[in-house]
């Protein structure tokens, strides 16, 4: 279970929930914003977000453990997702991922050997018609080989 340590990112949380929930919805852009920031939801502050929402601890815990986008824990090198949805999936992603996964020498999810890279399943990158797509750290990449794969991991551990 990861904690919150540095008074920085508490501030943090206290400043993104002072200023957005009021908003209707609030839980799923609080958690985007804190994702975004922090790279995960710290599991101590699921307790501040469900105060501030009126919301249990459950319901907070429920959604962030349902969406794939959303870890309890800071991933481990770059972000490596491969799209699972249906386009993707019917122009290759499978052996794509297969690919990955040998390559990575990881499943998936997971981590490199190396703990460069964690592979990671996306749901929709919205590049349907360029699929098979999958995203390295902050960039898409659409219509992606086995060949383009490795090109891209190698790309991002020379840029490491």
């Amino acid at each position: 279970m990861t904690t919150v340590t540095s008074p920085t990112q508490l501030l943090l949380v206290r400043e993104v929930l002072a200023r957005r929930a009021i908003e209707p919805g609030a839980l799923l852009p609080i958690l985007h914003e804190l994702q975004d920031a922090l790279g995960h939801i710290p599991a101590d502050v699921v307790p501040e977000i469900a105060s501030a929402l009126n919301l249990s601890r459950a319901e907070v815990h429920g959604v962030i453990t349902y969406y794939h986008h959303f870890r309890a824990e800071p991933a481990v090198g770059k972000v490596v997702q491969i799209c699972r949805a249906e386009s993707c999936q019917a122009m290759g992603a499978d052996a794509l991922i297969a690919h990955a996964r040998q390559t990575l020498g990881c499943s998936m999810p997971g981590h490199s050997k190396d703990r460069a890279f964690t592979l990671e399943a996306a749901y929709c990158l919205g590049l349907c018609a360029s699929s098979p797509a999958m995203v390295v750290g902050d960039d898409v990449h659409a219509r992606v080989t086995p060949q383009r794969f490795d090109a891209l991991i190698a790309e991002a551990r020379s840029a490491a």
